[in-house]
């Protein structure tokens, strides 16, 4: 059972590194020092009340701070922000070293982010290996820089499709 639990893991990893998905860096703050970490499972769930979701590692130290801190920012990287997607997806190391960022809301927010959502942690489900963190938001900033998506196991952007008459 195990083996088809595993095989049927790697095949869900591969169809889903066919979906085009946004890349972002969720941060908190935990007394006094920012966190953050990279994640491509991030979406927006419903406008009234507005709503996010997250979903986080459940042996993440992040998801630990945003248990206790109850907020979270949600940083959408944009397509010239590849390097702070690795950045962030490591562990070990102080990830804000050669960042810049301001406190927004409570939480660190990214300088030149395509765009910025404040949360404060709505709720919290178990869901697998992760634990799905749905954020109330209390603050939306959108820019003109286009995101940065993962797609293919490579970072890329959107690019619209010409018009056909």
């Amino acid at each position: 059972m195990n083996t088809t639990i595993d095989a049927t893991s790697a095949q869900l990893r591969d169809v889903m590194a066919g979906v085009c998905t946004p890349v972002s860096v969720i941060t908190a703050m935990d007394e006094g020092r920012p966190h953050g970490t990279t994640v491509s499972a991030f979406v927006s769930l419903s406008m009234t009340p507005p709503l996010v979701l997250v979903c986080l590692d459940r042996q993440s130290t992040l998801l630990q701070i945003i248990r206790k801190s109850n907020c979270f920012g949600v940083n959408i990287l944009g397509r010239h922000q590849s390097n702070l997607a690795t950045t962030f997806a490591k562990k070990g190391f102080d990830k804000f070293a050669q960042v810049p960022w301001t406190l927004h809301e409570g939480s660190p927010r990214l300088h030149g982010d395509s765009g910025w959502i404040a949360c404060e942690v709505f709720q919290l489900v178990d869901g697998g290996d992760h634990v799905i963190v749905f954020g109330h938001v209390l603050a939306a900033i959108t820019s003109e820089t286009p995101p940065l998506t993962y797609h293919n196991r490579a970072f890329g952007t959107h690019a619209p499709l010409e018009a056909t008459s």
